[in-house]
C-alpha cells in the first residue's frame, strides 16, 4: 500500500465527512485507503451510512473503538494492524476531522517525503479557512522555552529564539523539530524502529513525544511548505475556550516526566509559573487584564498538584 490516511473522529462527524471529500480523490489518484476511527463518541451510524451511500466500493472504512482512548489510541487502531499486514504502507498520513488538504497536498508531501529518505515525518503549511497563517511547526519543550511562554517579553524571546516553542510560520521548507498532528506524514520505517504514539498521553504532547522518539533515533522531522493543508482548529477540544482542562496538564507532565525527569518536570513547572505570575502582574499593574485566562495559574498549580499526589499515592500501594 502507497499511503495509509487516518482520521480520529470525536464528536466532528459532519467535519469528518468533508475531510475526508477533500483528501479521498487525492488518496485514489495515489493509491490507498482512508480509515476513520469512531473514538466511542456515538457518531458510529452516522458515519457508517454516510461512508456506504457516498463511498460504496472505493477505499475508505470505518473503524469504531471500544472506548475513547484519546488521540493517539485513536490513531493507533488504524495504524497498528496496517503495519500488521501483507500490504503495509509507505506512509502513515494524519488528519484532523477538521483539516481538509488543498489540492495536490498529499502529491507533494509524498513527493517531497520520496525524495529525502532521511526524514522520518513531516507537517505541513497549514492556513485557516480565511487563508491566513496557522503555526504548524514547533520547538521541543524545554525549560527556557516555559520562560518565554510565561513571561512573554519581545528581548526575551528574541535573546532565547531557538527556545520559543511556536516561530513564525516558515516561508519554505525546512527542518523542524515537532510538526502538528494535524496534518502530519509518517514514514513505515519510523514507526517500525520507535514505536506508535504512546497511549498514555490522552490528549496533545502525543505528537511531540513521537517527534522526539523519531529524532533520538537519528530520523530527520521536516516543515513542507509546498503541501497546504486547511484547517479550523479546536473543533473536538475546545481548547480555545474556558478553562483548561486536566487532561492537558496531564499530557504535559507525562512528556517532561517520562524525557526529562521529575527534577527537570518540576524546574519547567517552576519557571512557567513564576513567569506567568511576572506577566499577570504586569498587565495587572497596566490594566490590560483582558488577555488573561480564567483561573490559569491556580489550574496549574492545583493540577500539577493532584497529579503528583497521585504519582506518590499509587507509588506506595505498588510497593
Amino acid at each position: 500500500m502507497r499511503l495509509l490516511i487516518v482520521i480520529v473522529n470525536y464528536r466532528t462527524a459532519e467535519l469528518t465527512l468533508q475531510a475526508l471529500e477533500a483528501a479521498l480523490p487525492q488518496l485514489e489518484a495515489i493509491g490507498g485507503e482512508a480509515v476513520v476511527v469512531e473514538n466511542a463518541s456515538g457518531d458510529a451510524a452516522q458515519l457508517e451510512a454516510a461512508i456506504r451511500e457516498r463511498w460504496s466500493g472505493r477505499p475508505v472504512r470505518l473503524v469504531v473503538a471500544p472506548r475513547n482512548g484519546g488521540f493517539g489510541y485513536g490513531n493507533n487502531l488504524a495504524i497498528r494492524p496496517a503495519l500488521e499486514s501483507d500490504d503495509p504502507p509507505d506512509y502513515v498520513y494524519l488528519l484532523n476531522p477538521d483539516a481538509y488538504p488543498d489540492p495536490g497536498a498529499l502529491q507533494a508531501l509524498l513527493d517531497y517525503m520520496d525524495s529525502h529518505p532521511l526524514v522520518g515525518i513531516a507537517g505541513t503549511y497549514v492556513h485557516f479557512p480565511d487563508g491566513s497563517e496557522r503555526r504548524s511547526m514547533f520547538r521541543f519543550p524545554t525549560v527556557l522555552g516555559e520562560l518565554c511562554h510565561g513571561l512573554r517579553v519581545g528581548f526575551v524571546d528574541r535573546l532565547l529564539h531557538r527556545h520559543v516553542a511556536a516561530p513564525p510560520v516558515p516561508q519554505e521548507n525546512c527542518q523542524a523539530q515537532v510538526v502538528s498532528g494535524a496534518s502530519m506524514i509518517l514514514r513505515r520505517e519510523v514507526l517500525e524502529e520507535v514505536g506508535l504514539f504512546d497511549e498514555g498521553f490522552f490528549l496533545y504532547y502525543e505528537e511531540t513525544d513521537l517527534c522526539l522518539r523519531a529524532a533520538r533515533a537519528g530520523w530527520h522531522i521536516h516543515y513542507v511548505r509546498d503541501s497546504s493543508v486547511g484547517h479550523v482548529g479546536g473543533a473536538a477540544t475546545h481548547l480555545d475556550k474556558g478553562p483548561i482542562p486536566r487532561y492537558w496538564f496531564a499530557s504535559r507532565r507525562r512528556y517532561f516526566l517520562k524525557n526529562h525527569g521529575r527534577a527537570y518536570m518540576w524546574l519547567a513547572n517552576l519557571v512557567w509559573g513564576s513567569s506567568y505570575l511576572s506577566w499577570v502582574t504586569r498587565k495587572a499593574l497596566l490594566g490590560q487584564t483582558e488577555e488573561f485566562r480564567p483561573r490559569r495559574l491556580r489550574d496549574f498549580v492545583a493540577a500539577n498538584l493532584a497529579l503528583e499526589w497521585e504519582d506518590l499515592r499509587q507509588a506506595v500501594s505498588g510497593s
